[in-house]
């Protein structure tokens, strides 16, 4: 689950034992199932399943899905699959916001009985105006002091439908004048005459987000409602609910600092747009930093909860470097992924000193540092393929790989030497002719001299055709989430964000490879099968990142 190191919300919480204001620990998280979940709500996933855990208390996983105009069931059930691939099991149970809908109903009431609610006719423009602003206190609704018996009235048919969405709000009865905007009078209930993807028509008023979300903390019975840092302004609601309400164990919400990328946006409405305007391949695009988008790049649960908790918990606003991310993917799969061969661009080698009807076997560790691990073996015969960029016809000085004379360590086999190099009528380099020291297979030579490069390779015959696909940064600046404004997004787009290469070859094996395994192509990279394309590999991070943690 990642290291769960003390932090403030854990001194909160033993001062809170200690005291004995709570007995169990219950944590939750709940999202709205408006768009698929990405790494930022991996940490507040982290977070609460985490504490929970730490304090051997409940964690659950509760459905924000109180405004039905963007929710949908396909977010739902990819919410539920997220959380279980990240191995965070909702120990409390699933809920769902909306099966709260009566009792909130029920509080409204309440509220209106108690004088402490009013519907009110004011238009969203008419109501901003009243609202005021942060130097100037708010002025009263004309409708605030309407009886009881009026608002009862007027709020139950608002839920019978009788009137229009906008036409009618029920809000909080609180202060005007007060310096935080939220405690004006809030709408706590509108009118939607929408369908919801749970409860169909039953409802066409629903409850704001401030007002539900302390109703249904107190009916799970969750002792600390952990939220992100622009919560905190909203706190105070969350106590007028909770204490106007009344619950016999009230909840209390303490806010933590979202997670902050580099060259990454986590805003769920520009991912939409991404997506609606086909700028990526759908919410598990690879460069996206929803967690199906980085489980279709092969990144890991671990990775991906080692790198969050390696940042921290704090209050303080900060922005990750993405690289730091890469690092801890990197780390993770050096350790735990088998070596296979990838030919990335490839350069037909005829080797003209080899028999045209022999194939020989050479074996090759699966990892070099794990001999448990055991070997494995590459076909070699007279046609191989090798990486183009391991040849030069004019090498640069250092360049010591393949060259017009020179010789190279073919990894695990013969040293191969160029002797001629064929060109197409437009000069470019098609084919090599190359020799092998047949007495050095996988062995030195025997005058001891010495060959300084070594370069991967492949049988021509003996190899899976397949197109592997780079990634990099979707956006080509670091500070990208605090420049995009409406729609702006575009200018700020990577030209190399996705790099494909069509004629690729690996070894054999890697046609029967599934999404969930993961593998280094030697000198290339850690590598995934794509789980939408056949045939397709897709690269999750270079060999090393060059990110180095403090």
């Amino acid at each position: 689950m990642g290291e769960t190191n003390s932090n403030f919300i854990h001194d909160v919480i033993d001062k809170d034992l200690a005291e004995g204001k709570v007995k169990e620990i219950h944590t939750r998280f709940p999202p709205e199932p408006n768009g698929y979940l990405h790494i930022g709500s991996a940490k507040a996933i982290w977070i609460n399943a985490s504490t929970a855990k730490k304090y051997g208390g409940k964690f659950n996983l509760r459905y924000d899905d109180t405004n039905p105009v963007k929710e949908d069931d396909e977010y739902v059930k990819s919410i539920e699959e997220d959380l279980r691939w990240l191995g965070m099991e909702p120990t409390g149970g699933i809920f769902y916001g909306s099966d709260y809908f009566d009792k909130c109903y029920e509080f409204a009431q309440k509220l209106i009985r108690e004088g402490k609610a009013y519907v009110c006719d004011l238009s969203q423009e008419q109501m901003s105006e009243y609202r005021g602003t942060l130097t100037q206190p708010g002025k009263n609704s004309p409708y605030r002091d309407r009886s009881v018996e009026e608002n009862l009235d007027l709020f139950k048919r608002m839920k019978d439908g009788e009137f229009a969405d906008g036409s009618r709000t029920l809000r909080a009865k609180i202060d005007m004048s007060s310096p935080n905007i939220n405690m004006r009078d809030p709408v706590i209930y509108r009118i939607l005459h929408v369908n919801h993807h749970r409860h169909g028509n039953k409802w066409c008023i629903y409850p704001m987000y401030d007002f539900a979300h302390p109703i249904q903390d107190g009916l799970e019975g969750i002792t600390h409602s952990l939220c992100s840092i622009e919560f905190e302004n909203h706190r105070p609601l969350y106590d007028w609910v909770v204490e106007n309400v009344g619950f016999e164990v009230s909840p209390h919400q303490y806010e933590f600092a979202r997670l902050n990328m580099t060259y990454t946006v986590m805003s769920k409405r520009y991912l939409r747009k991404l997506v609606e305007n086909k700028i990526v391949d759908g919410w598990d695009d690879p460069r996206m930093p929803t967690l199906c988008g980085l489980r279709r790049r092969g990144y890991t649960p671990t990775a991906i909860l080692d790198f969050i908790s390696r940042n921290g918990v704090s209050k303080n606003y900060s922005v990750a470097d993405v690289r730091y991310l890469e690092y801890c993917v990197c780390e993770e799969l050096n350790e735990t992924t088998q070596r296979r061969v990838a030919i990335l661009e490839p350069l037909k080698v005829v080797i003209t000193n080899y028999p045209e009807d022999k194939t020989e076997m050479f074996e090759t560790s699966n990892h070099p540092k794990k001999p448990e691990w055991g070997k494995r073996e590459l076909a070699f015969t007279r046609e191989i393929y090798i990486d183009r960029s391991d040849f030069m016809e004019e090498p640069v000085p250092g360049f010591i790989r393949l060259a017009p004379g020179k010789e190279v360590r073919l990894m695990s086999a013969y040293i191969l030497k160029c002797n001629e190099v064929v060109h197409d009528e437009n000069g470019n380099v098609t084919q090599l002719m190359c020799t092998v020291d047949l007495e050095t297979g996988n062995n030195k030579p025997v005058d001891g001299r010495k060959v300084k490069g070594t370069i991967h390779w492949l049988s021509a015959s003996n190899c899976e055709k397949c197109k592997i696909r780079i990634y990099n940064n979707l956006f080509n600046k670091e500070n990208v989430a605090t420049l995009l404004e409406e729609d702006t997004f575009e200018e700020f787009l990577s030209d190399d964000s996705l790099v494909e290469y069509t004629d690729c070859f690996v070894e054999p094996s890697l046609k029967d490879a599934t999404p969930d395994e993961r593998f280094q192509f030697v000198r290339t990279g850690y590598f995934v099968k794509d789980s939408k394309n056949d045939g397709v590999f897709n690269r999750t991070a270079p060999l090393k990142s060059s990110f180095k943690p403090e």
